[in-house]
């Protein structure tokens, strides 16, 4: 557990955790010995003379005040390195996340680091702050016992050793038998709150179609699921709860009727076998909260290798030297591209010379979004190359490369905050004259003048307190606030009213000016306006050229457009 914990910490946080421990075990090994002291205490006190205790009270209170003074430091640098290491954490765990390359960030994974940064890192720097302490002292104190017992009777010492292993099997047994009902646990809780979720969204569309009641059916079997899991997770426990408790509870009753056995035979004095049933009693204690920790244990050592996880995943390299490329122009040399076992992109090779539009259509998984993805570097190329004013973007530093390219997506994300402050974020440091230059050329200008707090208007968590045309806006207007002179499209307008798609046609107009495009098209009007149109299939180009002379060609092209001239007529 703690060398899970020193090695997702990290180097850098690991130093308060390592002093803690030491001060806690320090602490605890105190307390072990401390009670020592109890058999010449309690001979003298049950001796002829019972003013002989004194110095062995007086030294024991030493002890137990030294113990005190060290408990009290342990707990508190235990308090106090959980708090700061939790917002270290949140920093090293963030600053992993920022060089994790964007296509790394699917659906899936978006919830899953989502979950573990709100409740995950919390639960796991709990450990230092709450559950340090009476692990190591559940761990060190009883064998300190040990050690005092068998530095005062060799048999009374390896009767109670003979604990130590059958704990240690104990909690690694009921560790096995749990981790697979903790595991289905996790699992069923996941489950139902997706479908609780779900059940919330989906209001509208089950209210309509009358069917309520069938939903909340999947619900209540999804809590049934996750109840009996709970229950299964529950008993799965018991053996180990109860096991632990006789064990430790066998151990005592050994020594009880040994040192019994003993005192009758004369080898031990009524002091010594009283100061052997405090220390066997002290040392069932730590032991017996084992069960308790346990389970907390488990739940934070998960979390633990769900951090250790995500921060052992390996960013993509970046270069020793880094290169700055002067030009803009852009091109693909034989580039194949996979994911999951599937080839999206299979020898790819174009060019798009400075300054110049290209569209790239096909039908639905042809690829397309996968070219903008590699030319941004969301991925890197399994083989080939993607270039950038001739140099390999993975010759490029990311930053410069980003700097370089300003993307505007079809599903807009827009921050918790003003619309303002979603502006800027495509240029810190703009002045108010540029902001407002962006907006009015993405004609977001006219969004602002009509919402009651213009520009200090919120716009919610995702944007969704605007509409798709308005986040689109804000979306261009950050992207011409960038000035970058690379613009990547994917289709912007596909799911626009006409209001909002002629307003954001323009504002794209004016994005595309002068720089290098390469917008992936699902309207197929949108591509009159590129230079040259690429025809992608299966991760292949199956026809290249101009709008026009594709159109005189036939082919798949003329097909595709016939089709999407024949859905807009429809329309």
């Amino acid at each position: 557990m703690i060398p899970t914990l020193l090695r997702v910490l990290g180097s850098e946080y690991s130093r308060p955790v390592r002093r803690t421990v030491a001060l806690m075990a320090a602490a605890a090994i105190l307390e072990g010995l401390s009670y020592a002291l109890l058999v010449p205490v309690l001979r003298a006190l049950l001796g002829d003379t019972p003013a002989d205790a004194v110095p062995w009270l007086v030294a024991f209170g030493a002890a137990v005040a030294v113990y005190a003074v060290l408990r009290y430091l342990g707990d508190l640098s235990g308090f106090l390195a959980g708090t700061t290491l939790l917002r270290g954490m949140y920093h090293r765990l963030g600053d992993h996340l920022a060089r994790l390359p964007v296509g790394w960030y699917s659906a899936g994974r978006v919830g899953e680091v989502s979950v573990l940064a709100s409740q995950g890192v919390l639960r796991a720097m709990g450990v230092i702050a709450h559950l340090l302490a009476p692990l190591v002292s559940a761990a060190v104190t009883p064998l300190a016992i040990v050690a005092v017992l068998l530095a005062f009777d060799w048999r009374l010492g390896l009767a109670a050793l003979v604990a130590v292993p059958l704990v240690a099997a104990v909690q690694a047994r009921t560790g096995r038998s749990m981790a697979a009902a903790d595991a289905e646990r996790a699992e069923r809780d996941q489950e139902a709150t997706g479908r609780v979720i779900e059940y919330l969204q989906v209001q509208p569309v089950l209210r309509v179609g009358g069917r309520a009641a069938e939903r909340f059916r999947l619900l209540d079997d999804s809590l049934r699921g996750l109840q009996r899991a709970s229950r299964r997770s529950a008993l799965s426990a018991l053996p180990g709860v109860l096991g632990l408790a006789l064990t430790v509870q066998a151990v005592f009753t050994v020594l009880l009727v040994l040192g019994t056995y003993l005192a009758l035979g004369g080898g031990i004095g009524a002091a010594e076998l009283l100061a052997i049933l405090v220390l066997a009693a002290r040392c069932a204690d730590p032991l017996l909260s084992l069960s308790d920790l346990g389970g907390q244990l488990r739940a934070a050592r998960t979390e633990l290798e769900r951090l250790e996880k995500i921060l052992n995943t390996e960013p993509l390299p970046e270069a020793a030297e880094p290169v700055r490329p002067e030009r803009h122009d852009l091109s693909f040399d034989s580039i194949t591209f996979r994911q999951s076992d599937r080839t999206v992109l299979d020898g790819v090779s174009l060019s798009v010379p400075e300054g110049r539009r290209l569209a790239v259509v096909g039908p639905s998984g042809a690829g397309k979004t996968s070219l903008l993805q590699v030319l941004a570097r969301f991925f890197d190329v399994d083989a080939g190359a993607v270039r950038v004013g001739g140099v390999d973007v993975r010759a490029i530093g990311t930053e410069v490369l980003m700097a370089r390219i300003a993307i505007v997506f079809q599903d807009v994300y827009l921050f918790d905050g003003t619309i303002e402050e979603n502006v800027r974020l495509g240029r810190y440091g703009a002045d108010d004259a540029q902001v407002r230059a962006a907006a009015a050329a993405a004609r977001l200008d006219e969004v602002v003048e009509r919402l009651p707090d213009g520009w200090k208007t919120n716009v919610g968590e995702g944007g969704a307190l605007l509409s798709g045309g308005e986040r689109q806006r804000v979306s261009i207007a950050r992207a011409l606030l960038k000035d970058a002179p690379i613009v990547l499209l994917d289709e912007v307008t596909s799911a626009l009213d006409p209001v909002n798609e002629a307003a954001v046609h323009a504002g794209i107009e004016r994005l595309m000016a002068g720089r290098t495009v390469v917008m992936v098209a699902h309207r197929l009007r949108t591509v009159q306006r590129a230079d040259r149109v690429l025809f992608l299939e299966q991760g292949r180009i199956v026809a290249e050229g101009s709008h026009d002379d594709l159109l005189r060609r036939g082919g798949p092209y003329a097909g595709f457009w016939q089709v999407s001239m024949t859905s807009v007529a429809g329309e």
